[in-house]
């Protein structure tokens, strides 16, 4: 029989020898209060759906009192009357994926079609700054406040990261949203933090050091091929990855296969004298594999420790490996290159990318304008008549 269920009822109940039983409400139909074998206490509610019954726990005794039970099963019933049904909801709820399920799909899915180096990076930055933060939020109550904290707290220490983190994110709301996990990006209108584009470029005196320290450097390999970097412009993945099979020293081709570069488009490359004759000195007598291989056969993953090392033999102060791409540039501005020259030994698919060299054409316009002046200067003078 139903009673009124009270706090006294609910702490005098006694449990049963196994199983469980339920003492239901005389007020609220189909509320009632739940009792272990283990003397587990907690509020239920059964409630009917399309001819079938259901079961919802509210909550257990003491976190939920009797007053606070009574009336979320009131408000439970007021759903069903609506035709809603509290119980699916709430299983739909636990199933719904959290970001830590966006990144598993993400990783799976999405990562594959990127360069290795992109595909690491990601990772890093999931794993090390998103998913700590996110990681257990359902994808569908992230909101723009979440990304703006997240943003906001790497960006204390870590300005420029902050924004790739926030890159990444919204790509990943945008597969999100493809797959119908939820219909909006939390991601968008945000104001990124300011980036300062280096401008270094090596200096023709800093480059002989270079040279100099190259020569020093007691591991060839590495010396090799950071001399590639500079005589090539491309990127340190592109170099580290080559194989032999991708070059034509007797064309002076270097055609680097989509895989390997960052646009993920095939880009054939014209080599000078000079890089051809540094790969034929490290020809090896059958010409296969990798350029760089390490001491297990693979490809050489980085060249920091060495790069730090020649810096320091050459007096390089803030010089980066990614400068020597910067100064293959900047050489070619000075020998006249147009921008889609420049451009394109470089790989760049989008002519705003190559515009931060336009700055450095100012030498070669101001030695068209004094050509032009010079030759003004040598016509003969036209005196003005008054007439």
């Amino acid at each position: 029989m139903a009673e009124k269920i009270t706090d006294l009822l609910v702490r005098g109940m006694k449990s049963p020898a196994a199983g469980n039983r339920i003492v239901y409400d005389s007020e609220v139909r189909g509320f009632g209060v739940r009792i272990t074998a283990a003397g587990a206490r907690a509020f239920v509610l059964n409630y009917r759906v399309d001819g079938a019954e259901r079961r919802l726990t509210i909550g257990a005794y003491p976190d939920w009192s009797v007053a606070a039970a009574r009336e979320q099963a009131k408000a439970l019933k007021r759903e069903v009357d609506r035709g809603s049904d509290p119980l699916a909801r709430r299983k739909e709820d636990r199933a719904a994926p959290t970001v830590g399920d966006l990144w598993r799909r993400y990783e799976a899915e999405h990562l594959p079609r990127k360069a290795p180096r992109a595909q690491a990076d990601d990772r890093a930055m999931f794993r090390a700054l998103i998913l700590p933060a996110l990681g257990r939020t359902k994808v569908r109550d992230v909101t723009a406040d979440d990304v703006d904290a997240l943003h906001r707290d790497i960006g204390r220490t870590r300005p420029v990261r902050a924004n790739r983190v926030l890159e990444v994110l919204r790509k990943a709301f945008a597969l999100a949203i493809r797959w119908g996990w939820r219909t909006d990006n939390p991601c968008h209108g945000f104001h990124r933090n300011p980036e300062e584009r280096r401008q270094r470029y090596l200096r023709p005196e800093e480059i002989e050091r270079l040279k100099a320290a190259l020569e020093r450097h007691p591991d060839r390999t590495a010396a090799n091929a950071i001399r590639l970097l500079l005589l090539t412009g491309a990127r340190r993945g592109e170099v580290l990855g080559a194989t032999w099979s991708m070059f034509d020293l007797k064309a002076g081709v270097w055609t680097k296969p989509s895989a390997h570069t960052k646009q993920r488009r095939e880009h054939r490359v014209p080599l000078s004298v000079p890089a051809i004759e540094l790969l034929r000195s490290m020809a090896p007598p059958v010409p296969s594999g990798l350029l760089f291989p390490n001491r297990k056969g693979g490809a050489r993953s980085d060249l920091g420790r060495h790069w730090a090392a020649i810096c320091k033999n050459a007096a390089l102060v803030d010089a980066r490996r990614h400068d020597l791409r910067h100064t293959y540039a900047s050489i070619l501005v000075s020998a006249g290159g147009s921008l889609p020259l420049i451009g394109a030994p470089l790989g760049h698919t989008q002519a705003q990318t190559t515009a931060r060299y336009a700055h450095l054409m100012d030498s070669a316009l101001r030695a068209a304008t004094e050509a032009v002046a010079l030759a003004l200067n040598t016509l003969p003078y036209q005196p003005k008549r008054n007439d």
